[in-house]
């Protein structure tokens, strides 16, 4: 995508507006936009889903920049990864102000995608700021079509849903007096 963008072989603003638009078309009032593996971190990528945003009076685009947590076993490349989305944090927020986008107060979960259990999990949560939060996760369940998906995100995603179910899971959830809610609700 980055060279297709550089190169100008692909016209981002008119493939995400027929993608938003056959959504729309189909009776879906989409709640948020967000882009597959943050790829609205690229300043073209952005630019047309907050014009798209606004356009299509979707009033909440994700905000893909995690939360300062350092959970154990984080590697070096991740880090670099974070560090990289924090230079590109400020014109983000400019852009999605600019056309009037809303989105959480915080996101959580980048950092440890792909390898958290319960008690990594409650650890995220206990650790979590003041106010409204996305979550991202990938739970589901090994089938044959995701065995042999092209995705890293294989196992994981059993582990995941184990996590995000399990009774201590909703326990730390009371404790820390958080709120489970969607787009729809904030």
């Amino acid at each position: 995508l980055i060279r297709a963008v550089a190169l100008k072989q692909i016209r981002i603003y008119d493939e995400l507006r027929s993608q938003v638009r056959r959504i729309v078309d189909a009776g879906i009032g989409p709640t948020h936009l967000d882009t597959h593996k943050h790829t609205h971190l690229l300043p073209p990528v952005l630019d047309a889903v907050a014009r798209l945003s606004e356009e299509f009076r979707i009033p909440w685009v994700r905000r893909p920049f995690d939360f300062p947590f350092t959970p154990s076993g984080v590697s070096l490349a991740k880090r670099a990864v974070t560090k990289a989305m924090t230079l590109v944090r400020g014109r983000s927020l400019r852009v999605l102000a600019r056309h009037g986008c809303r989105s959480t107060d915080h996101f959580a979960g980048f950092q440890i995608t792909g390898r958290y259990d319960a008690a990594s999990l409650m650890k995220l949560l206990r650790a979590l700021p003041q106010g409204s939060t996305e979550l991202m996760t990938h739970p589901g369940v090994l089938g044959d079509q995701l065995r042999y998906a092209p995705t890293r995100l294989k196992e994981s995603r059993e582990q995941e849903l184990r996590a995000l179910t399990t009774p201590e899971v909703r326990t730390c959830l009371e404790e820390c007096r958080i709120q489970l809610c969607g787009y729809r609700d904030l």
